[in-house]
This record gives C-alpha cells, sequence and structure tokens, in this order.
C-alpha cells in the first residue's frame, strides 16, 4: 500500500517530471557537443576550412606567377631562349656545354 500511494503523491510526480527533465536537457546538451552539426563537427568543418583557405591562396599565388611568366614567354624571346637552356638542355649551333659535377660531402 505504501508503495501504491508514494507513486500516486505530487511528491513522487514533481520528481518524475525533473527527472525527465533534467534528462531531456543532459540528452539535448549531448547531442549540441557531439552530434551531427553540434560544436564538435562545427569546429573540425572550421579547421578543414582554415587548411583549404590557405591552400587556395597558395594556388593563387602560383597562378599569378605561372600567368606572369607566360605573358613573359609570349612577349620576350630571351625569356623563350632562358627557359629553354635552363630547362630543356637545349644550346645554340658551335656551344659547348660544360657540366660540373656536384661535390659530395663524406
Amino acid at each position: 500500500m505504501k508503495g501504491e500511494s508514494l507513486r500516486g503523491s505530487p511528491d513522487f510526480r514533481k520528481k518524475v517530471f525533473v527527472l525527465g527533465i533534467l534528462c531531456l536537457f543532459l540528452v539535448m546538451v549531448v547531442t549540441s557537443i557531439f552530434g551531427k552539426k553540434g560544436f564538435m563537427d562545427i569546429h573540425r568543418a572550421r579547421q578543414r576550412l582554415a587548411i583549404l583557405d590557405v591552400q587556395s591562396r597558395k594556388l593563387q599565388q602560383e597562378k599569378a606567377k605561372l600567368e606572369t611568366e607566360i605573358l613573359e614567354l609570349k612577349n620576350d624571346p630571351r625569356a623563350v631562349e632562358k627557359e629553354a637552356r635552363d630547362k630543356l638542355w637545349l644550346i645554340k649551333p658551335g656551344e659547348k656545354v660544360v657540366v660540373v659535377p656536384k661535390v659530395t660531402k663524406k
């Protein structure tokens, strides 16, 4: 009899209601931190965005450098000759190439 009267009492109902609210609040807090689109997910996305932003800036700088090089190669015959000599090892007729080996220290 005592067990039945405790369940029906206003104090018991109030405790169950408060406990239910606390459980709901705990679930909401855990979900907002660890759930999808929660704090941790947003933090990881911001870190990824920062990394991609740095990569994008580097690529934009490289693009600008290459565009400048393209303009030089289109407009300056000396630039074409320099690239041909440096990258392709081309020489003019009658020239001789001297290759100096690198000295390695042991």
